[in-house]
């Protein structure tokens, strides 16, 4: 969130249905699908501008699979993308068809995400894309935010014009 307001980009921090104070109940992942949705209507309603998604961990795999066809997203950040956590194995087989601008942040000791299964996951993603492995940082990326925040700043200061729309370059 932080490295994105940094680039005068209008942000939505939001938690899923059941999630810390939101109302609802955790639904598996298909009414957190329809929460990104609203997230994004919302956003397209008040700033009529292209969107960057931006998610972490079950945020992320959640809303890959909600932005890859959206049309009005001009890109895509996937911190701590899972490959499997809490009895959960994630799959990413719908990466394959997209072809927005991709950026994925992992910690190389991430438990939800061992480097090698991270790897497998963003090779099935045709380009643009980018991979970031954070040495030493774990899941939550404890003591590497500056790390995983500057990735992200390099990421769109190469890929999109500062201001207050995620217009590409």
């Amino acid at each position: 969130m932080k490295a994105l307001s940094g680039f005068g980009f209008p942000v939505l921090r939001f938690n899923f249905r059941g999630a810390g104070l939101s109302d609802g109940e955790h639904d598996k992942g298909k009414g957190e699908q329809a929460d990104v949705r609203a997230a994004l209507d919302w956003l397209e309603s008040e700033f009529h501008l292209p969107i960057i998604f931006c998610g972490f961990s079950f945020g992320a795999a959640t809303g890959l699979r909600v932005c890859c066809g959206d049309t009005r997203l001009a890109g895509l950040i996937s911190l701590g993308t899972p490959v499997a956590a809490e009895g959960r194995v994630y799959t990413y087989h719908y990466l394959q068809n997209c072809a927005k601008p991709k950026l994925f942040v992992s910690g190389a000791q991430d438990q939800y995400a061992p480097t090698e299964n991270i790897r497998k996951v963003v090779e099935l993603a045709p380009e643009p894309k980018e991979l970031v492995i954070i040495e030493g940082a774990g899941h939550f990326f404890e003591g590497h935010l500056a790390e995983m925040q500057g990735a992200i700043q390099s990421w769109i200061s190469r890929l999109f014009k500062p201001g207050k729309q995620a217009e590409a370059i």
